[in-house]
């Protein structure tokens, strides 16, 4: 590689940026500059830390990771709901020059150990609640960590045999730091997330200490947050979502306060609103009209807050303009993925006019929609059309938030990421103005009679039934068609048939004959992702196996 030609000597700076631009150090700062402030709050507890409290039990649990050999690059996995002991997770091990990794508290016992084994953790932190899920995955995983430690935190439950409590484990710890001089490179990895598992099992997502710290820097300017700023993250921290979009990273780094949701539920984030003054929450649009209802129902103050993001699903026109009307103007949706964070943003000003779409491509990134090629990945300048119709593969460079590959997977990797740009698997169209909308994944995507069909519209199209309350399209094989769509629809009332809904779709103004469901199915609940998402392909294997069974409604 050629040597960059530099008018200036660089060594300072170099050696600077690459061994003290850390994520850690940025909360470090923190400690002493705001020593004074609350960093975190737990409403279950009724407890508080300031930044010096806080990292003073960063340090016990750093030195008690220390103590179970934990060091350089080695991972720390945990597998909680939030509480405090999620944070000491996030910081700790970066103190050390090890990987934190959060992982799903949803997931099987055969997932959890599928992930054990691919990411070998030292020591395996385990939810109270989780507490049956992690004892059977370590009797099914081939790794056993060295430690495995139980949070509890309502102080009555008993480890599994061969796992301690939390307060045991960092016990008679000290808490001054644990004296490890410059623990990590900027391109060190920090963090491992595991990927939702839309379409297969999950994947470990590296990042590093760039990643993190521009993460938070995103999402800094975007809302834009201060450190007069207390938030309250929604949904569960352990996606990137959770612990980015206004979680624990970019709060504790611009010197913040995260306030504590174990478990959303709509009375009780709206009564913390009020009691807290909380300044931002961030969520779904699922869980912003659960907002609206509550709040319709039964009003608070809530004149805090400054603003609500939303992620993980489309925000429709409807659902903003009443939320605009009772929670706040300030409404925001971003789009993103495990891999690369946010990479579009609808901001207050694009709503409700825009509505539906993705956004635009946030400040430091950049997106395009490019052709779907039968044997190759498109080039990134092999767009489509801006012109809001033609469907192609959306693929986002966000050289600040993503690390370009995957743990243990270099095929995997190859197939997503390509000359500095992921391909994310989704499907979208975009216009002149480069607003993106999202229309299905790649991997959903049906064939019937040689026709394409995204399984997002048709959901979006049922959806507006007005006694439809959820639903998931995906398709079957059929001799004739190749694929014929199906329907499994969740009743907003007990009458709804599925003639009405047939007939709903035969009239459709935006739905082709060809894209409307010929088998149904009723159902209480669909498979959802942790983050609000649909996991289509579980839907598929229940459709293949409904069908082989009769269990399916024709239209």
């Amino acid at each position: 590689m050629k040597a960059h030609s530099q008018t200036y000597n660089s060594e300072m700076f170099i050696d600077t940026f690459e061994n003290t631009f850390t994520y850690i150090n940025g909360f470090m700062r923190n400690v002493h500059r705001f020593s004074e402030r609350t960093a975190l709050t737990c409403p279950v507890r009724k407890q508080s830390w300031t930044y010096p409290r806080l990292n003073a039990e960063v340090n016990k649990l750093a030195h008690a990771l220390t103590g179970s050999g934990v060091g350089k690059n080695d991972v720390v996995m945990y597998q909680l709901l939030n509480s405090a002991e999620f944070l000491f997770l996030y910081l700790a091990p970066q103190k050390i020059g090890a990987i934190n990794c959060p992982i799903n508290f949803r997931l099987s016992s055969g997932e959890t150990a599928y992930i054990l084994d691919d990411s070998k953790p030292k020591v395996y932190f385990y939810d109270a609640d989780v507490k049956d899920v992690a004892q059977r995955a370590l009797e099914l995983a081939s790794h056993r960590p060295e430690k495995i430690v139980m949070v509890d935190i309502s102080g009555a439950q008993q480890p599994f045999a061969g796992s301690l409590t939390y307060s045991d484990y960092v016990k008679n710890s000290p808490e001054d730091e644990p004296g490890v001089q410059h623990p990590s490179h900027v391109y060190d990895e920090v963090t491992r997330l595991y990927t939702s598992g839309t379409t297969g099992m999950p994947k470990g997502v590296p990042l590093n200490n760039l990643n993190d710290i521009f993460s938070a820097h995103d999402v800094i300017m975007h809302f834009p947050l201060s450190p007069l700023d207390k938030t309250l993250n929604m949904t569960p921290w352990f996606h990137r979502g959770g612990l980015y979009s206004g979680g624990p990273n970019p709060t504790l780094y611009i010197g913040g306060e995260v306030v504590v949701l174990r478990m959303f539920d709509a009375p009780t984030v709206l009564d913390l609103v009020q009691q807290y003054q909380l300044t931002y929450l961030i969520g779904a649009p699922v869980t912003l009209k659960m907002l609206k209802d509550e709040q319709v129902a039964r009003p608070r103050d809530i004149g805090s807050l400054k603003g609500i993001v939303t992620m993980g699903a489309p925000l429709e026109a409807n659902l903003c303009i009443e939320c605009h009307k009772v929670l706040t103007k300030n409404i925001f949706n971003g789009y993103g993925s495990t891999e690369a964070f946010w990479n579009t943003f609808l901001r207050p000003f694009d709503l409700p006019a825009m509505a539906g779409s993705a956004g635009r491509s946030c400040t430091d990134d950049s997106m395009a929609v490019v052709e779907l090629l039968p044997d190759r990945l498109a080039e990134p300048d092999e767009t489509v059309p801006k012109d809001n119709q033609t469907v192609g593969e959306v693929i986002v460079r966000a050289p600040g938030k993503c690390a370009y590959d995957y743990i243990n997977k270099p095929d995997e990797a190859r197939k997503k990421f390509y000359k500095g740009w992921l391909y994310i698997g989704d499907l979208g169209t975009w216009n002149e103005q480069e607003y993106v909308t999202i229309v299905g994944r790649k991997d959903d995507m049906l064939i019937s009679g040689g026709e394409n069909v995204q399984p997002v519209q048709v959901e979006e199209a049922l959806n507006q039934h007005p006694l439809v309350s959820g639903c998931a399209v995906t398709g079957v094989p059929d001799e004739k068609w190749g694929e014929i769509v199906v329907a499994y629809v969740i009743k907003a009332e007990e009458n709804l048939t599925v003639k009405d809904l047939d007939e709903h779709c035969r009239n459709h103004p935006m739905l082709s004959r060809y894209k409307r469901p010929r088998l149904y199915r009723f159902v209480n609940e669909l498979p959802m992702t942790a983050t609000g998402k649909l996991i289509h392909y579980k839907v598929k294997e229940r459709a293949k196996e409904d069908y082989r069974k009769g269990l399916l409604e024709k239209a």
